[in-house]
This record gives structure tokens, C-alpha cells and sequence, in this order.
């Protein structure tokens, strides 16, 4: 099998639904490496039906955070890879009445390892720079829509994200947006358990 796909999970062993880390099989000998990155027979047969419309790659230098981002009328599932490099990668459930609504899940997305990680629709998302530099791709299942952004502090006590127990020598660089984005409302609507948009 080409994918293993790993539901995951809070360090407390629940479960957050339809968020999964997957590691593609690598071929690799003295000549290089062949991976496929993306199949839909393999994921449709893992329960994972989503369309992609959209592909983007960014690269950033080291100690660049980017996030926390989400689009709200026109939300977007992702697949997210790490090229090159190493990031530090970061989702906040923000589907009211989901179990782990308000909670954070980060993995290591590491371009030797070639892990993968798929984003369903009602999660913010940002990552945090390990190495020198790094290129992501991620695939989008709806379009890019600025009328539609959305996003959260970076930092919010509310969430918690532990971003020094990753990078304790790195003072994140962020953008000028990014570093207004607003606090978390725990009270609030944002998406329904399917990742629709309810407003705030």
C-alpha cells in the first residue's frame, strides 16, 4: 500500500475527526527516491472523498510563522507537505460541537521524512519554520478567496499552542497581518462539525 493514514489525536488519546497524518512509501536507492504524493483510488479507499481544486507552495526563511489562517464562507480542506526542509505544523478545531473544539494538534512535517498531513474544512492552520528554509505544497479543496480570510493570534493564551517546546531557540517572524489576527472566542460560532461556516 502506498499511504498509511494515521487518524490523530490529543496527547489525552481522543481523537479529532477527519484530521490525518500520512506517510506515502518511499522507493529509494543509490540513484534518488520515487514517492507518489497523491492518489485518489488510495485516498477515496481510505474514507477520504475530498476534491482538490487549487495548489500552492510557499518558501520561507527560518523563525517565519505563518498563520493561524482559515477561510470562512468558502472554507478549505488541505494537504500540506514539507518539500523541503522542516516545519513545525500547526491546526485549531474550530467546528463548534466537535469533541475537540479549542484544541491544537502540531506534527513535525519534514521533507527527508515526506510525511504528509490532510486538513478538513473548519480548522485554522499555520506552521512555524525549523530549518534554514523550507517549501510547502499543499493542495486545496476550494479556491482562494480574500473576501473569505480568516484568522486567529498566533500566541492566544486560550489555545495554548506550545510553539517553544518545539523551537525554544527561535523567536517567530511574522507578517504584518498576521500578528492582528484576533483572539479566540471559546464561546463563539464558527464552523459546524462539518466545516461549514457559521459565523462569530
Amino acid at each position: 500500500m502506498p499511504f498509511q493514514f494515521k487518524p490523530c489525536s490529543l496527547s489525552n488519546g481522543i481523537k479529532i475527526k477527519d484530521l490525518y497524518e500520512i506517510q506515502p512509501k518511499i522507493f529509494d536507492d543509490s540513484r534518488g527516491y520515487f514517492l507518489e504524493t497523491y492518489s485518489e483510488r488510495e485516498f477515496f479507499a481510505a474514507g477520504l472523498t475530498m476534491r482538490f481544486v487549487q495548489d500552492n507552495q510557499s518558501k520561507s526563511t527560518k523563525g517565519v510563522l505563518r498563520g493561524l489562517h482559515f477561510q470562512t464562507e468558502y472554507p478549505q480542506g488541505k494537504l500540506i507537505r514539507t518539500i523541503s526542509g522542516r516545519v513545525y505544523d500547526v491546526v485549531v478545531d474550530l467546528r463548534k460541537g466537535s469533541q475537540t473544539f479549542g484544541k491544537y494538534f502540531g506534527v513535525i512535517l519534514d521533507s527527508e521524512k515526506q510525511n504528509m498531513l490532510y486538513i478538513p474544512q473548519g480548522f485554522a492552520h499555520g506552521f512555524l519554520v525549523l530549518s534554514d528554509f523550507a517549501i510547502s505544497n499543499y493542495k486545496c479543496t476550494d479556491f482562494y478567496n480574500p473576501k473569505s480570510e480568516g484568522g486567529l493570534m498566533w500566541n492566544d493564551p486560550a489555545i495554548g499552542i506550545d510553539w517553544k517546546s518545539v523551537a525554544p531557540d527561535i523567536e517567530p517572524l511574522l507578517s504584518e497581518k498576521d500578528g492582528k489576527h484576533p483572539a479566540f472566542n471559546l464561546t463563539g460560532n464558527y464552523f459546524d462539525i462539518n466545516g461549514k461556516w457559521l459565523g462569530n
